[in-house]
């Protein structure tokens, strides 16, 4: 009789966890755990945790088992998939002293069915508290500008800090993701102004640095112009200094030809009768263009002997070539006798 009423008191027993959760934001397990017909078979990637007289006796894994009506039952049902656990949103503090808005998702799994069930009552609830604690407290080290700067960091700290006090739990916290930051209005206007001046900043030094860059390059270019033009000027003039160079050559070239020939003429028989006559030919020439080339004239004092204007040129000649005076002497007599016939005629006459 005692054996039988245990029995009763055992199968009409309520579940532990009333329908619809037992928790403020439900439970990892499901509401009304499967009755126990005998048979029980487990889904992949589920876990049934099995108490025998409100002990716990053993925890099933995925497959078909066999269990005593009346005498096992089937108090907790686990999933071991990854889970997502939305954190509701929440006020917090910066370091710098703006209270801001912000919630997140947690991502969790169980990994010990048993410590799930019997270390915490309500798993969702305590990891959702746990999760926003350890928010406040992580937002409290930041700045707001680091806040939305290192939410990597934040992520990381924040499920560094969970699974060290979830390790009783049976639940392991995979990834923490901040979903929104929401700052007061007037720290968002602030925001936004000081966002729009850093935004005016880059555009002032991209464009002073756009006006440095085109001045450089203009005076680059004029450089480079001043390098080719000194270039050019200095190949022109080398050219120049060439082309005089073999023009002086040319000129001096020709001279010296000039002046062999002049010097193989004057070794010929009468070459110095010749030389006389041109150049009293030459004088002659230039004395009578003297009148023509300004209004100012020097005369010699013989003008009206043309004689003596011979002989004096013979004479210079005679200096120069270096030749005898002889023969400059010889054709001034002549000339000369030449000249006065007329006379001498005259007077005859």
């Amino acid at each position: 009789a005692a054996r039988g009423a245990t029995r009763a008191s055992a199968a009409g027993s309520a579940p532990e966890v009333p329908p619809g959760g037992g928790g403020r934001h439900g439970d990892l397990r499901p509401a009304t755990p499967p009755a126990n017909m005998g048979v029980h078979i487990v889904p992949e990637r589920a876990a049934y945790v099995v108490e025998r007289f409100g002990r716990y006796l053993c925890t099933l894994q995925s497959g078909i088992h066999l269990l005593i009506p009346l005498v096992d039952r089937v108090a907790y049902v686990h999933s071991l998939k990854e889970e997502a656990i939305g954190v509701p949103s929440q006020t917090a503090v910066t370091k710098d002293n703006v209270n801001i808005s912000i919630d997140g998702v947690l991502y969790v799994r169980v990994k010990d069915a048993r410590r799930a069930s019997y270390g915490v009552e309500d798993v969702r609830w305590a990891v959702v508290q746990l999760a926003q604690t350890t928010m406040r407290s992580e937002l409290g080290k930041l700045t707001l500008d680091r806040t939305f700067a290192e939410r990597d960091t934040l992520n990381a700290n924040i499920v560094a800090a969970i699974n060290a006090s979830t390790e009783e739990w049976g639940v392991e916290c995979m990834r923490y993701e901040i979903r929104d930051i929401s700052p007061p209005a007037n720290v968002r206007v602030a925001m936004e102004l000081q966002a729009e001046a850093e935004r005016r900043k880059r555009a002032q030094v991209l464009e002073s640095e756009g006006e440095r860059q085109s001045a450089i390059n203009r005076a680059e270019g004029q450089k480079q112009k001043l390098i080719l033009t000194s270039e050019a000027i200095k190949t022109e003039s080398i050219n120049r200094a060439h082309g005089e160079a073999e023009a002086i050559r040319a000129r001096a070239k020709a001279t010296a030809e000039g002046i062999r020939d002049v010097s193989e003429a004057f070794a010929s028989d009468g070459a110095d009768r010749a030389a006389a006559v041109k150049l009293t030919e030459q004088y002659l020439d230039a004395f009578g263009q003297i009148a023509k080339k300004g209004n100012t004239m020097l005369l010699p004092a013989g003008v009206n002997d043309p004689a003596s204007m011979v002989a004096q040129a013979m004479a210079i000649y005679g200096n120069v070539s270096g030749a005898s005076g002889a023969s400059a002497s010889r054709a001034g007599v002549a000339l000369g006798g030449a000249a006065q016939a007329p006379r001498m005629a005259a007077a005859a006459g």
